[in-house]
């Protein structure tokens, strides 16, 4: 990937006990610098109005205008005519297939490749990946396949929730089923947990917010990374 990309990857847009993006919109805001004006990509939701409007709503006590992405073809115009896109969470196989079948995952991909600034909270950082295989959600629609933008080279899982030991839950945890991931394929896994968010831009590539990241790696422990940490080394730096 090019580190010329600006991109912000936010594992969760609401925190417990907060409203709406309170915990990472000054981190969005200083990632926009100037731009005043985003695009908004609703497509994780069933409600895109009602969606679009919360986000609208929410970016103006910022300061920011919001025009929300369609499905139909002047959404590939609003794309051309912003410098900076938020790809809101919800669910990821929904996100995924609205945007192959509107022509627009490709156009996005080559727009933030070529300076739109990219940032996406759950399942709109899912897709930066490589693929969605990582997701944590239900496949309620089939997506044409499972690749995604591709602007990192690893996996992201979001909502990332450390084991129990003393949990009575008989079901799998979030890392084992990471580790059945690597099973099959061999891209690390950046785990962000809630209220985490990663910042790639000017040649840097950090951890931010609270509570940290684990890596997941084949045949490796899981290795942890606080708050400030780099993660260059997941770029091949």
């Amino acid at each position: 990937m090019s580190l010329a990309m600006k991109l912000l990857l936010i594992s969760n847009s609401t925190n417990f006990g907060e409203a709406y993006l309170d915990h990472c919109i000054d981190e969005m805001r200083r990632a926009l610098d100037s731009i005043n004006r985003i695009a908004f990509v609703p497509f994780a939701v069933f409600d895109r109005v009602k969606y679009g409007q919360a986000a609208a709503a929410r970016f103006d006590q910022a300061g920011i205008r919001v025009d929300v992405v369609t499905a139909e073809p002047d959404g590939r115009q609003l794309l051309d005519e912003v410098d900076a896109v938020f790809v809101g969470g919800g669910n990821t196989f929904r996100l995924l297939r609205t945007l192959q079948d509107s022509g627009l995952l490709e156009h996005l991909a080559a727009r933030v490749r070529a300076g739109m600034v990219y940032m996406g909270a759950s399942a709109g950082s899912n897709i930066a990946a490589p693929t969605i295989k990582t997701t944590n959600d239900m496949p309620i629609v089939e997506p044409s396949s499972f690749d995604a933008l591709g602007l990192v080279p690893f996996q992201i899982n979001p909502h990332y929730i450390d084991p129990e030991p003393a949990s009575s839950h008989m079901g799998e945890t979030r890392e084992q089923r990471l580790n059945e991931f690597l099973e099959e394929n061999e891209s690390p896994v950046l785990a962000l947990r809630e209220g985490a968010w990663l910042r790639i831009e000017g040649g840097q590539a950090i951890l931010g917010g609270k509570n940290g990241a684990r890596i997941f790696r084949r045949d490796l422990e899981p290795e942890e990374r606080a708050t400030g940490a780099s993660i260059l080394d997941l770029l091949g730096r």
